[in-house]
């Protein structure tokens, strides 16, 4: 009896190491599309970061994300005396390991130059020991022949910027005029660039927003400073790589960041109107109305500049319902700034609350 009782817990242990979970992450999908959760900046041991391929697929699950790219650099390597320098060796471990655990892994390396034009991620390649070159058109020129979605990264990192101001040079320019440059990171690893809303705006890119981790990222966004992991969410016709594919050309992405949602306002304003709910009035008095707001998503949001007669804020906690009293001397729409939504480098959301 004994002897079975512990097959059975051998089994039971063996089960839970085989079969991982994902957690879930509250955010809406737009009426005809669904909202894929996304990093598309992480390194491994394969350059300079400090984990193996397939820690990075497992945090991915835990964060509840749909898809990861491993950027591992191409032109810096300092574990090369330990490890042997093989450009695809991440994709080769992960790339069964991810399918395995319904995850899906971009095939990706980030080209590391000095500014400019800096660094730059090739997403969707077929072999990045190819990209390497001398010259750093021709890597992304080799990047393009394998119908590569090209992203800069960090435009204002100081190390590259040291005023930490985002400035195109000619050569971005030449890349945004071959039509081989893509996405802009708007936040990378814990850096905003405001700046760059305009640069996508001008030139129609992607708003990009990624960890660049290289570390174990469970030790790298913790509350209170921290709740959530960076993200893309990326607008997408369904869940699947060549979809993820298509909506990042397409350009349909949100970033996620510190409480923070940015993006073009086309995407911005559905998001918004899918993660709230607002409510009949339930209930009044000779002075008030009382309603509820429902907000069924992962992000809190902060009202800000209501209208006369009416609450001049109101906090919409994540996951909760928030009353709200407005005073039946109210004429004008329920109009109010999110300030956590940002739809340009000096602009938020506006919405209207319809009870």
């Amino acid at each position: 009896m004994k002897k079975l009782i512990l097959i059975a817990l051998c089994l039971i242990c063996t089960g839970a190491a085989v079969f991982g979970q994902r957690r879930i992450v509250n955010l809406p999908d737009i009426p005809g599309y669904v909202t894929l959760k996304c990093d598309f900046h992480l390194h491994t041991v394969f350059s300079d970061g400090n984990v193996w391929p397939t820690v990075r697929i497992d945090e991915a699950l835990r964060d509840g994300l749909d898809a990861i790219a491993i950027t591992d650099h191409l032109e810096h390597n300092p574990k090369k005396d330990f490890i042997p320098v093989d450009h695809n060796a991440a994709w080769k471990i992960g790339e069964g390991y991810a399918k395995e655990r319904n995850l899906i892994l971009v095939h990706g390396a980030e080209i590391t130059r000095k500014m400019p034009p800096g660094h730059f991620n090739a997403l969707f390649i077929t072999d990045a020991s190819l990209i390497a070159k001398d010259s750093v058109w021709d890597s992304f020129e080799a990047a393009i022949k394998q119908g590569a979605f090209l992203q800069w990264n960090h435009p204002g990192w100081k190390s590259q910027q040291p005023d930490g101001i985002p400035r195109m040079y000619d050569i971005h320019k030449r890349l945004i005029k071959n039509g081989w440059l893509h996405g802009i990171e708007l936040f990378n690893n814990t850096e905003y660039y405001p700046l760059v809303f305009e640069m996508c705006k001008q030139y129609n890119l992607a708003l990009m927003g990624n960890s660049d981790n290289h570390v174990v990222i469970s030790e790298k966004y913790t509350e209170p400073t921290y709740t959530n992991r960076p993200m893309t969410l990326v607008i997408a016709k369904e869940r699947s790589h060549d979809a993820l594919k298509e909506a990042l050309f397409g350009g349909r992405t949100l970033v996620w960041f510190r409480d923070t949602l940015a993006g073009k306002e086309e995407y911005a304003k559905p998001f918004f109107y899918q993660c709230i709910s607002v409510g009949k009035p339930y209930y009044q008095n000779d002075k008030s109305l009382f309603f509820e707001i429902t907000n069924k998503s992962d992000i809190p949001f902060y009202l800000i500049n209501g209208v006369a007669n009416a609450p001049a804020s109101i906090t919409i906690a994540a996951n909760s319902v928030t009353r709200v009293v407005v005073s039946k001397k109210v004429t004008a729409p329920l109009v109010y700034d999110v300030r956590n939504v940002l739809t340009g480098e000096k602009e938020v959301l506006k919405v209207e609350l319809k009870y």
